[in-house]
């Protein structure tokens, strides 16, 4: 089981960047795939989530909804996230993470079982 993350990077308020996350074909077949975030002195946190298998529908948390979408490409077992109108409180190092959990995706992120290592995202005012 093993999830990648790629795309993160710096830039300003307003702008836009997209994280990529390729997993293990095991661990992409039916599975939640969802993106965590956490910024210095914070928790993690969940900002949105897809099941693979088709089931449900995307989750986002109220901080990056309208702003942030994830998608998925079942042919790259590949989940992206899209965001947009960033903001400097968006800073943290972001993670992708999968589980074979419901297909609802949103519960506690230390239920999650693999995790990627992480990729920055710095956005300055």
């Amino acid at each position: 089981a093993q999830v990648v993350e790629s795309g993160g990077g710096s830039v300003q308020a307003g702008g836009s960047l997209r994280l990529s996350c390729v997993a293990s074909e095991d661990t992409y077949i039916s599975a939640c795939m969802g993106w965590f975030r956490q910024a210095p002195g914070k928790e993690r946190e969940e900002v949105a989530a897809i099941h693979t298998g088709g089931g449900g529908i995307p989750y986002y948390s109220d901080s990056v909804k309208g702003r942030f979408t994830i998608s998925q490409d079942n042919a790259k077992n590949t989940v992206y996230l899209e965001m947009n109108a960033l903001k400097p409180e968006d800073t943290a190092m972001y993670y992708c993470a999968a589980d074979a959990g419901p297909v609802a995706c949103n519960y506690a992120w230390v239920l999650w079982s693999t995790w990627g290592q992480g990729t920055q995202v710095t956005v300055s005012s």
